[in-house]
């Protein structure tokens, strides 16, 4: 299969011949067999078409300026925003990199990218998404009514339609491919029905109960009244709808086909309503989910994505959710210590009774990334970590361009967790010495030096 996949049609749309030399096919793209595909299959193309478009000879794409201080009494846009208008614009084959796709300039904040602060932005886009600063993304029904699984999921907002909503999904397109050129994970919960549509796995009524169970269980139940006691005479009655109207995944009542409001919902004709209604559903994102596949489409191979699982794009795109201790021991560079110094061992300790939560403040703190790739393999920088000759119970500090830790002496374990605790919890901020403050004001100074 490997040796051929280069001859397979993946597109979704070209999906259509019923000859049993295209079956095969055909069922790897619309889902069926993708999951007994081995990884080498699934996964390898992808990675070695990444490999052999990637931009060569610069460590960074464009410079493009972010602006996070408020001046003047008013406050300064999303980054996600700002970032978005800036990328779209440029030419795709300068964001093809291995490391950083740009190079941020901070207004205002003494800080210079070496690569922390792009890992830091790209943090903070994800928590606008996640927040609501960013309106693309939407909680799940089931999040709302807080019923059936992935109440703690986002899907793409199908309400957000307008020409500059357009351009940010294809900015979270390219965010995400980019993540996965770069194997630096997106701190992103997006249902596993967004991940389907990405990879062209089309939909169906189970896809529907897992985001939104209580209208699953309502359309299903008009479908099947038999033994209800519902009938033709007491439809009206039994059922809170009188046309063709559905409540879309936004909580919106909306029509389920042109005119719907103007279609009487009817015994007689309730399997067409069903079925319309579930199929308006089905495909009311298909819109976003087709600019976020644009943008993607800008930095890797889409239709090898019709090779992927949504759970292996998922990985690709997001990584691990739990901080794993283990992961971090197998990428560990010890500077002026050694791993049998009591002051390692016991911030291996700390780290291991910390919640994922505080590990994931910790490794923000030292990297400016929340999540860490499935495979260590794809950790390309090594996490550092150094003793420092500075006063006695002191606090811990890090350089996230460097994914570097440098550890004060301790006097005991318990010192030391509560130190870092104060440090990952109260100092999320870089650089902000203001050492580069005087570069980053300066519209003149083209200084290019990095820390």
């Amino acid at each position: 299969m490997y040796k051929s996949w280069r001859l397979l049609n993946l597109h979704p749309r070209n999906q259509v011949s019923s000859s049993r030399y295209s079956s095969g096919t055909a069922a790897i793209v619309q889902g069926q067999l993708r999951g007994l595909l081995s990884p080498k299959v699934n996964t390898l193309p992808l990675v070695r078409s990444i490999g052999r478009t990637m931009t060569q000879g610069k460590t960074y794409g464009p410079q493009i300026t972010v602006k996070r201080i408020s001046t003047r009494g008013r406050s300064s846009k999303p980054i996600f925003v700002q970032i978005a208008k800036q990328v779209v614009s440029l030419n795709p084959l300068e964001l093809r990199l291995p490391s950083r796709a740009w190079k941020v300039k901070l207004v205002g904040e003494g800080a210079d990218d070496a690569g922390g602060v792009f890992d830091d932005t790209i943090t903070e886009m994800c928590q606008e998404l996640q927040s609501g600063v960013v309106d693309l993304l939407i909680h799940t029904p089931n999040s709302s009514t807080d019923v059936g699984s992935n109440t703690d999921r986002f899907l793409l907002n199908p309400a957000a339609v307008s020409e500059d909503h357009m351009v940010q999904f294809r900015f979270l397109g390219i965010l995400m491919a980019v993540a996965i050129r770069t194997k630096k994970p997106l701190d992103l919960h997006l249902a596993p029905w967004v991940w389907k549509q990405l990879c062209c796995i089309p939909l169906g009524g189970p896809d529907l109960e897992e985001v939104d169970l209580l209208t699953y269980r309502s359309l299903h139940g008009i479908l099947h009244l038999d033994n209800s006691g519902i009938t033709e005479d007491n439809f009206h009655v039994m059922i809170p709808l009188d046309s063709f109207m559905a409540h879309s995944a936004d909580g919106k009542l909306v029509p389920v086909v042109p005119g719907g409001h103007n279609i009487s919902l009817t015994f007689s004709n309730k399997s067409d309503y069903v079925e319309r209604a579930l199929d308006y559903r089905l495909h009311e994102m298909d819109r976003q989910v087709a600019a976020v596949r644009e943008g993607m489409s800008s930095i890797i191979p889409v239709p090898l994505l019709s090779l992927l699982t949504a759970r292996q794009l998922e990985q690709l795109v997001c990584g691990l959710p739990e901080v794993s201790v283990e992961m971090l021991k197998k990428v560990v560079r010890y500077r002026d210590i050694t791993d049998s110094h009591q002051l390692i061992g016991w911030l291996w300790q700390s780290l291991e009774e910390f919640a994922n939560e505080e590990r994931v403040l910790f490794l923000r703190f030292v990297s400016g990334r929340s999540r860490l790739p499935s495979n260590p393999a794809d950790i390309t920088q090594k996490f550092q970590i150094i003793k420092v000759d500075r006063p006695v119970n002191g606090l811990p500090t890090a350089q996230t361009c460097f994914f570097q830790l440098r550890l004060p002496p301790y006097t005991s374990q318990a010192i030391l967790a509560e130190r870092l605790r104060y440090s990952i919890h109260n100092c999320p901020s870089i650089d902000m010495d203001n050492y580069m403050l005087s570069r980053n004001t300066d519209p003149a100074d083209g200084s290019d030096t990095e820390y």
